[in-house]
């Protein structure tokens, strides 16, 4: 009889990276103990069609989970151990640490403390989910745990590698220790993982669709704070492709967070000049918001123009913001005193976004966007939304470069738009076309390449979020 792991239940749902991750197991792994069984869990990257960094704004998004997907099997283990391995190609950094650094006197440790603890280590991300599955569900684990971790989501390419490792360590988690936790609510507390434990200031798209994509549909989400509207399926005549600049993104980085703060502040001027009730609980801002709910996505562009815009400032410093108006109502990011914030932009692009992805939505939901006229508009939408980012300070030359050479080809060509993903600053350009424009895209990487000297990964197709995915249980055959 063949060695190696069995699925004793479960569905692979004809995934090829499936199979293989099981391959990889048999392939003389060592890491776990063989006579017990193995919960597998599978979430993918994503490409953001539209909405992107409106999301912390309450806009409307449209995601697309992507092929490409991060693999977590894990064992329980007698021991108060946690022990993850993750596979790098040749390299399989590790890391292991007792539960009990996650414990003060039995209680779980406060988030500041577990972020000093880790010091953005890539195990944060997998420990945070135990810190707050502990904190937020008061959850107790007397086990400690084996995680081995296999990811084909690309780092540092805006297809959110971190949400697909969060979200399937806690659907492994979750499943291997019977902890009932519905897809929405996995989403937002890996969404806490990644901002109070690991100290990235994300919104909730990417662990939205990480968790509750559907295979070749747009996921729509309005993030007030995660109302999921149903999925858009895509025309088979259409397709979206994502095309890697090769320029490192990041949304823990300086320009991402400085971008959602001034967003924030623009919000608590508005509401200022609305005339809104502002009151201070402790170190947070809380605004009585009659109208918006809170969300700048909610005011219309026709009422920020009329009675907001002429009183909005290009930029502030930090310290005359606090001086004038104390705080914003933003959980994860803090005003700094010496810093300057650009205001206008990320606010405008907060408000414009959120119309621009309706827009793009019920053109998408007419008959499917099948007119021609209809899927140029979207691409305008496309366009703009790229445009948007550049004023934000969040665009970059290689994303820049991606969508002129889609536009320069064109409707000729069957491309009909495209922008920059994500958080921006770099990473992957979303590109929509027909779906025999595949020529086309390889034209664009080729070029771009001549250009750059950086030949693009070229992001084909789809897969199911983890909810669809469900749980693999394997067993190794003695």
């Amino acid at each position: 009889m063949t060695r190696g792991y069995k699925i004793v239940s479960g569905d692979t749902h004809s995934l090829p990276d499936v199979v293989e991750f099981i391959e990889i197991l048999n392939e003389g792994e060592t890491f776990f103990e063989p006579q017990r069984e193995l919960t597998i869990a599978r979430a993918p990257g994503r490409l953001d069609v539209m909405g992107g960094i409106a999301d912390y704004s309450g806009s409307l998004v449209l995601e697309l989970p992507i092929s490409e997907a991060t693999f977590v099997a894990l064992q329980k283990d007698d021991s108060r151990q946690l022990r993850m391995v993750s596979l790098l190609g040749n390299e399989t950094p590790s890391f292991e640490m007792p539960l009990s650094h996650l414990e003060n006197d039995g209680e779980p440790i406060p988030y500041d403390k577990a972020r000093r603890y880790f010091s953005q280590h890539w195990a944060a991300y997998v420990a945070g989910v135990f810190l707050v599955l502990s904190r937020e569900r008061g959850v107790r684990f007397a086990r400690g745990a084996r995680v081995l971790i296999s990811s084909r989501v690309p780092e540092g390419k805006g297809v959110s590698s971190s949400a697909a490792l969060e979200v399937a360590t806690m659907s492994a988690v979750a499943a291997a220790f019977g902890i009932d936790v519905g897809p929405r609510e996995l989403a937002l507390l890996c969404q806490q993982v990644e901002n109070l434990v690991v100290g990235a200031p994300c919104g909730v798209m990417d662990q939205m669709t990480a968790a509750c994509g559907e295979a070749n549909h747009l996921l729509s989400l309005i993030c007030q704070p995660a109302e999921l509207q149903g999925s858009i399926t895509l025309p088979e005549d259409l397709a979206v492709w994502g095309l890697d600049s090769g320029v490192q993104h990041s949304i823990g980085a300086g320009d991402y967070g400085s971008v959602r703060a001034g967003t924030f502040m623009g919000y608590r001027i508005i509401a200022e000049l609305a005339g809104f009730t502002v009151r201070e609980s402790g170190a947070q801002v809380v605004i009585d918001d009659p109208r918006w709910g809170g969300y700048l996505a909610n005011l219309l562009p026709s009422e920020y123009e009329e009675k907001f815009a002429a009183h909005m400032p290009e930029s502030l410093l930090g310290e005359e913001f606090i001086l004038h108006h104390r705080g914003t109502t933003d959980r994860v990011t803090k005003v700094e005193r010496d810093r300057r914030y650009a205001i206008r932009a990320p606010t405008e692009h907060a408000i414009y976004e959120s119309f621009r992805v309706k827009k793009f939505a019920e053109l998408l939901g007419k008959n499917g966007g099948s007119s021609l006229g209809d899927r140029m508009a979207m691409g305008e939408l496309m366009y703009a939304s790229h445009e948007s980012y550049s004023a934000c300070g969040l665009g970059s030359h290689g994303t820049d470069l991606l969508v002129g050479l889609v536009r320069s080809l064109g409707v000729d060509q069957g491309l009909f738009g495209a922008k920059i993903t994500g958080g921006g600053s770099g990473g992957t350009v979303a590109v929509l076309g027909r779906s025999d424009a595949e020529p086309a895209v390889l034209d664009i990487a080729h070029r771009y390449a001549a250009m750059t000297g950086h030949e693009p990964f070229i992001f084909r197709g789809s897969s199911p979020g983890s909810a669809a995915f469900g749980n693999l249980v394997v067993q190794r055959i003695q």
